[in-house]
């Protein structure tokens, strides 16, 4: 083998520039002895270095070590410097000349490698990658460099993902004399394609999303809570806070005077000589438009600052809530209001930027989250940084934990055609899968007697590394380490976007945080099924010729792994959390829907207010050069249509929330909706359907009065009120667009489907949808009657809470051909 001495790397004058697109500049210079040693003890000896091997050494023993290096020709070290401050430590040498030249067979050209960062004062984003790009930039700044080597330590768990990112290939285990390490490659062309990559993303990054700062210290955290952020948040959930309850008859404001549409109203609270005065306008469907900044608080004639958590304890009597139920609920909405600052504090992009913008900018854009929940991102069990980690609209890089499960214990389930190595194949690549199969025969273990699994990052952190602790320390769970994708939170929480490859499947996990109502667990025993369900239903969609026509389609979840822990399986045998906690699945990406022209946009986009109350939906009608009743009746046609003839041709009922449906556009219009989520939250309403055995869980005994409520509830009073009142609010001036006109749109679509599928004209009758008014479900009447678990999801009408009815905002527009049933839905009172 030729040894190559007199690489220009192991020159002691050489000194190395290079800038890194939105950092700065990074330089190295061959250490200086003695000046560098002070520092350089400093920072190995920091418990953060341990895995540079010196912790402990003195200040002497550093020095020899690194005058070997100088002295050495076959090796050097560089102190690293950012805009002219010390930043990093690089080390350089020949692996024929190193303990690692006995685990392989070394070639020419080959140069390795290890750096070290610098305790952070201050975190920069991306200043990791900074680093190791300016390293290896040197490193292939030599000719006579064809592969960088390298042995990181199996249990640094931090490097591995960054290493994979400029371009590493991970071959296998080696054990060195001081630890067990991976042995990795990477060659010159490899680290370019890398490198682009980042860029890519990069520039799409900073073009549109928005990104921050991960915290570092104790005040980081909580920066973004400064007192007009605090207030304005504050405002705007009472005033969320007065009008979903009195939308649910929880509370009565008083009317004082009238002008017009515009009521001035006030809220007492009993015995206590504190009253709300506050500006509003009752729309249809006893939605309440209440003027945030005309809301006013005195207590015993004089001025107090708005704040929600008081606006809960002062009418905790009247809203029902049990001393069980107050604390929790009260850190909700403190939850919801840490959110809310911190997206009013962060948001880059106004409604119309934002009515441009691509799918997963828009995704970690949103505001507002659920819009009938009042506490809508408890998110209890995230801490501090976790938030600023995990939270969707911190827009951060996540890395997924790998998992090896022991068979006895877990269950894949697959779409047909899909195999686990075929899946695994093209959700990891046969490198990973490789660098996982090592690892478990340097164990000891069979690989075949395992499956890999990824699971949330917070889920191993801090559930399942100490809850199923038994099963980490007798092998039936491996941890593998983080995978080198990185995926980004959607508004479903768990549920997570591969950003560094959008063509591959969401992952969604077990994330045992209580938000809005449930620990967002994932069942194992639902997992068995979830694929053969969503096949069923993708069928029974694709073989339907109108659904076709319409262009509606699901987001198969073609893969899952359910993890049965046995001491919970034995000790409980109800339903609980505690057997939901490990557990996936693989969804479909719709990127592979997209044609020339399009783009995407989830669906509770349409609902979105910027920081300045401007909303994005008549930002992107304006977009489309349409006009508003052109656009809507679209938008209808793709998103109502459909789900009126899966309940009546087949039964069928979704969550059609904003979060559960996303928006393919073409020159701003939607062109046809995609709908997610799908094992948990479908329904067939018959349960006489003759269905398959893998499917019959999705028939559910819903008595015939309720049955209807699919669309009232869950599409008129969830989605079409808060639509109304944007669309009348921003366009409504002048007669331009009102609320009839709204409502006429949506009765046209009705009218327009049922005059074309007559077919089904019992139906219509049976359930009948121009009715003069429907029973009012009340989804925050859930909540406070029971935070932790809402609804059983077995039998989920058994739970719903009602109170009285509300007029049917499109009976007025009942074609004249139609019967009148002058019949009001059943009601219940709560």
């Amino acid at each position: 083998m030729t040894t190559s001495f007199l690489s220009s790397l192991y020159d002691p004058q050489i000194r190395f520039t290079h800038d890194v697109p939105g950092l700065g500049r990074f330089h190295l210079r061959a250490v200086h002895l003695p000046d560098d040693i002070a520092l350089i003890h400093d920072w190995v000896n920091r418990e953060y270095a341990r895995f540079w091997g010196m912790n402990g050494d003195s200040a002497d023993q550093v020095q020899a070590f690194y005058q070997a290096m100088h002295d050495s020709a076959h090796s050097q070290a560089y102190l690293g410097f950012f805009e002219s401050q010390p930043a990093f430590l690089v080390e350089c040498y020949q692996p024929e000349h190193d303990p690692i030249g006995a685990h392989y067979p070394v070639q020419p050209g080959d140069r390795g490698m290890h750096f070290l960062v610098a305790p952070a004062e201050t975190r920069i984003h991306r200043f990791s990658w900074g680093v190791l790009s300016t390293v290896m930039h040197l490193m292939f700044s030599a000719a006579d460099t064809r592969r960088v080597v390298v042995e990181p330590d199996v249990n640094n768990t931090k490097i591995h993902p960054l290493n994979r990112r400029v371009g590493f290939a991970y071959d296998r285990q080696i054990t060195l004399p001081e630890k067990t390490a991976h042995l990795a490659f990477c060659t010159r062309s490899q680290f370019q394609v890398a490198e682009r990559r980042e860029l890519e993303d990069f520039t799409q990054e900073e073009t549109t999303t928005p990104m921050e700062t991960r915290p570092t210290t104790a005040q980081d955290t909580t920066r973004h809570l400064q007192p007009d952020l605090w207030a304005q948040a504050n405002r705007l959930l009472v005033r969320k806070a007065i009008a979903e309850f009195a939308h649910e008859l929880l509370l009565e404001p008083i009317c004082l005077a009238q002008d017009g549409d515009w009521g001035h109203y006030e809220l007492n609270v009993p015995d206590r000589g504190i009253r709300y005065r506050f500006r509003a306008r009752i729309m249809q469907l006893d939605h309440w438009w209440v003027e945030a900044g005309s809301i006013e608080k005195r207590i015993d004639n004089l001025d107090a600052e708005l704040d929600a958590q008081s606006f809960i304890i002062e009418f905790r009597d009247v809203l029902g809530i049990d001393d069980d139920t107050l604390p929790v609920y009260l850190e909700e909405i403190s939850s919801t209001l840490f959110g809310s600052a911190y997206k009013l504090a962060n948001q880059r992009h106004d409604a119309a930027s934002l009515a441009l913008a691509d799918f997963q900018t828009i995704e970690t854009a949103m505001t507002e989250g659920h819009p009938g929940f009042v506490a809508n991102n408890g998110r209890i069990g995230f801490d501090g940084i976790d938030y600023h980690a995990y939270a969707p609209e911190a827009g951060a890089e996540i890395h997924l934990v790998w998992l090896a499960v022991h068979r006895n214990h877990a269950h894949f389930a697959s779409i047909e055609g899909l195999s686990y190595a075929a899946l695994l194949d093209e959700e990891l690549g046969a490198a990973t899968v490789n660098d996982f199969e090592r690892q478990l025969v340097d164990r000891g273990l069979a690989p075949q007697d395992y499956l890999f699994m990824p699971i949330h990052p917070w889920q191993w952190h801090n559930k399942l590394a100490i809850t199923f602790a038994g099963e980490v320390a007798s092998q039936r769970i491996i941890c593998l380490g983080a995978g080198e994708d990185g995926y980004r939170a959607q508004q479903s929480i768990r549920t997570l976007f591969n950003i560094h490859r959008p063509e591959r499947r969401y992952v969604k996990t077990a994330l045992s945080i209580l938000n809005m109502g449930f620990m967002r667990g994932l069942s194992p025993y639902y997992m068995q099924g979830t694929p053969a369900i969503n096949a069923w239903l993708k069928r029974l969609i694709d073989d339907d010729p109108f659904l076709a026509a319409n262009g509606f389609t699901l987001l198969r979840e073609v893969a899952a792994i359910g993890y049965r822990n046995a001491y919970f399986e034995s000790a409980i045998e109800r339903d609980s959390p505690y057997k939901k906690m490990l557990a996936c699945l693989w969804r479909e990406s719709p990127i592979a829907l997209l044609q020339p022209g399009q783009r995407l946009m989830t669906m509770a986009a349409l609902l979105h207010r910027d920081r300045d109350g401007k909303a994005l939906l008549p930002a992107l009608i304006a977009a489309s050069g349409l006009d508003q009743r052109t656009w809507l009746k679209r938008y209808l046609e793709a998103y109502l249509t459909p789900l009126l003839h899966c309940f009546f041709a087949h039964d069928l009922v979704f969550m059609p929330h904003g979060e559960n449906l996303v928006l393919q556009l073409e020159g701003h219009v939607p062109v046809r909706v995609i709908m997610k989520d799908i094992a948990e939250e479908s329904a067939i309403m018959n349960v006489d359907a003759d269905l398959p055995d893998t499917v019959r869980r999705l028939a559910v005994d819903v008595p015939e009065h309720l049955k209807v409520l699919s669309i009232f509830t869950d599409t008129f009073d969830g989605i079409f009120r808060y639509l109304s009142h944007i669309l009348v609010e921003h366009g409504g001036s002048g007669g331009m667009f009102g609320e009839q006109d709204f409502w006429q749109c949506v009765a046209d679509c009705i009218i327009g489907y049922q005059r074309q599928h007559s077919q089904y004209r019992d139906k219509f009758a049976r359930y009948d949808l121009f009715a003069p008014a429907f029973v009012r479900s009340c989804l925050n009447r859930l909540q406070l009657g029971n935070n932790r678990q809402m609804i059983d999801l077995a039998d989920p009408s058994k739970n719903l809470k009602f109170a009285g009815t509300l007029n049917n905002p499109i009976a007025a527009f009942r074609p004249a051909t139609t019967a009148p049933d002058q019949a009001i839905v059943q009601t219940t009172t709560a």
